[in-house]
């Protein structure tokens, strides 16, 4: 499985920004996608997952903020990130669970900042 990220960038706080993740190859098996980030000087942390069947979970700090979703029929999955503070900036990276093997994309730098 290939994963291809997009939609990084630089972003003013209060802004908001989409990510988007495409796979490509043996995407049947795909159960699990979501993104996970990591801040300068920090481990990388889980940012929202979503299942084939559409359950999500998000880590506290971006309840209310972010919302991941998911195209089965185009093997995409997005977050949609609202209200950016500067600490939401990192490099952003898609992940892929296929049979229980992990899977990541390049990963894509979102900066926020005035």
């Amino acid at each position: 499985v290939q994963l291809q990220a997009s939609g990084g960038g630089l972003v003013q706080p209060g802004g908001a920004v989409k990510l988007s993740c495409a796979a490509s190859g043996s995407t049947f098996s795909i159960s699990i996608m979501g993104w996970y980030r990591q801040a300068p000087g920090k481990q990388r942390e889980l940012v929202a997952l979503i299942s084939n069947l559409g359950s999500t979970n998000y880590v506290d700090s971006v309840k209310g903020r972010f919302t991941i979703s998911r195209d089965n029929a185009k093997n995409t999955v997005y977050l949609q990130m609202n209200s950016l503070k500067p600490e939401d900036t990192a490099v952003y990276y898609c992940y892929a669970l296929v049979l229980a093997v992990s899977y990541w994309g390049q990963g894509t730098l979102v900066t926020v900042s005035s």
